[in-house]
């Protein structure tokens, strides 16, 4: 199958990484590739279309758009999905579900246009073979996608069946984990690959890693392990599917995976709560990574660099109700004389992302300024990148971030703030005049 047009949708913030991704993927198609709202559009064939699902760290998933046609009424979406010719993708008797997303749509209800495309696709089955497929909203073989615009409808048919976010190895989790499509695009901004400009191996830590995610998703991207590796697609259930096309592209994949630079671990991660360090731990022997990362309990405020040479911190900090995940560092003084024998019961220390509660913005204050200023005494010469959605915290950190790029946590706006650090304390002493808050040399 040639010149099918294909959209991969991503979270906002992420298009730029996604086209270059894409057009690495996929060389031959990287002309057609364009960069949309929400999403990279591109030609491509089959063979693309099995290679993005396999490889693509940041698209949510592969669709193949099968019309894009006027749209003023819902009689017009009836006709536009009954038009599309859904035998040649799955049968009668697969179940399949319709996915339907609007942006300044003038119709009134979703539900209703969503049915509409639904008893289009049944009828035309009918017609076909006599026979209508039947509808499962929890575990469809095949997945339908439509987006509604003012006065247009998109027709898509999903190939990757499960969000791509789901790469088959995360079975242990604590709360709230961070996607692996968002860890993704946080090692892409960063430009982290593993290797320096000098080709040497370049370390990559997570202080607060939870379960594992950024430390598991940069060991697999120095590998070049294909992310897709462990998981099943939904296009191994649509008819264009040939098994033995992508066992060769499986194939290929593993053969193109490469040593660990240096032979020595490379990515290093911890968190306070062993428990969750056990977590990450075995996510990462399920992702084929884990001779490649170091792993360590301790505080984020205490913990030394996990290497001589200096490199890339990545990092996705707890924050608000989360700040107790920092550890007993970053917990207020009454929180820490609870702890101490024969003290009232309170929550327990070191209990990970899934403890303590503490909503105080000047908790949070104090733990990111604690933690920039054990930066400073301890980690000259590495580069920080810290995802938060308060764009107020280098002003807290007494830091000056020298990039910053806007990504979103599902529905929560974020900045990746990148932080070149330099040694020194907290604050420095200014001459006649006491201390002030030291900031960092712009760079």
């Amino acid at each position: 199958m040639h010149n099918l047009t294909l959209f991969l949708p991503c979270p906002a913030g992420v298009e730029d990484f996604l086209l270059a991704e894409v057009q690495a993927i996929c060389p031959a198609a990287a002309a057609s590739a364009q960069r949309q709202r929400g999403g990279v559009e591109l030609t491509g064939t089959w063979d693309d279309v099995l290679r993005l699902n396999l490889h693509s760290r940041l698209a949510q998933r592969v669709l193949v758009r099968l019309a894009l046609q006027p749209c003023p009424h819902e009689d017009a979406l009836y006709q536009a999905a009954h038009q599309v010719l859904w035998e040649l993708w799955f049968t009668p008797a697969q179940t399949f579900k319709v996915e339907l997303t609007a942006h300044q749509c003038p119709f009134q209800s979703l539900n209703f246009a969503a049915l509409r495309i639904k008893d289009a696709v049944c009828d035309r089955m009918r017609e076909r073979f006599g026979q209508r497929p039947s509808v499962d909203t929890v575990q469809p073989q095949v997945r339908l996608h439509a987006h509604l615009g003012p006065d247009q409808v998109w027709l898509y048919i999903d190939t990757s069946g499960e969000p791509l976010f789901k790469r088959g190895w995360r079975s242990d989790t604590g709360d709230a984990p961070l996607k692996e499509t968002l860890a993704a695009a946080m090692i892409a901004a960063s430009g982290w690959t593993g290797l320096d400009a000098q080709g040497q191996p370049q370390p990559l830590y997570d202080p607060c890693c939870g379960s594992g995610t950024v430390a598991i998703e940069a060991a697999q991207r120095a590998l070049q392990i294909a992310p897709g590796k462990l998981r099943r697609f939904g296009f191994e259930r649509l008819l264009p599917h040939r098994p033995e096309r992508w066992q060769a592209l499986r194939l290929q994949a593993e053969a193109a995976e490469r040593p660990l630079p240096g032979g020595q671990p490379l990515v290093f991660g911890s968190d306070v709560s062993f428990r969750m360090v056990d977590f990450a731990r075995r996510n990462a022997e399920r992702a084929g990574v884990a001779h490649a990362i170091e792993w360590r309990g301790g505080d984020a405020l205490e913990r030394l660099p996990p290497c001589p040479t200096p490199g890339v911190m990545l990092l996705n900090p707890p924050y608000g109700e989360r700040i107790a995940a920092a550890g007993v560092a970053g917990q207020p003084a009454q929180e820490r004389a609870r702890a101490q024998p024969g003290s009232p019961p309170g929550p327990a220390q070191g209990a990970g992302r899934e403890s303590a509660r503490h909503a105080d913005g000047q908790e949070n204050a104090d733990f990111f300024a604690q933690l920039a200023s054990h930066w400073k005494k301890h980690y000259a010469g590495w580069t920080a990148w810290l995802l938060t959605p308060d764009p107020q915290l280098p002003g807290q950190m007494r830091l000056k971030p020298s990039r910053r790029v806007p990504l979103w946590n599902g529905p929560i706006e974020c900045r990746l703030f990148r932080f070149d650090l330099v040694a020194g304390s907290a604050r420095t002493p200014r001459a006649g005049a006491g201390t002030r808050p030291e900031s960092q040399p712009p760079q």
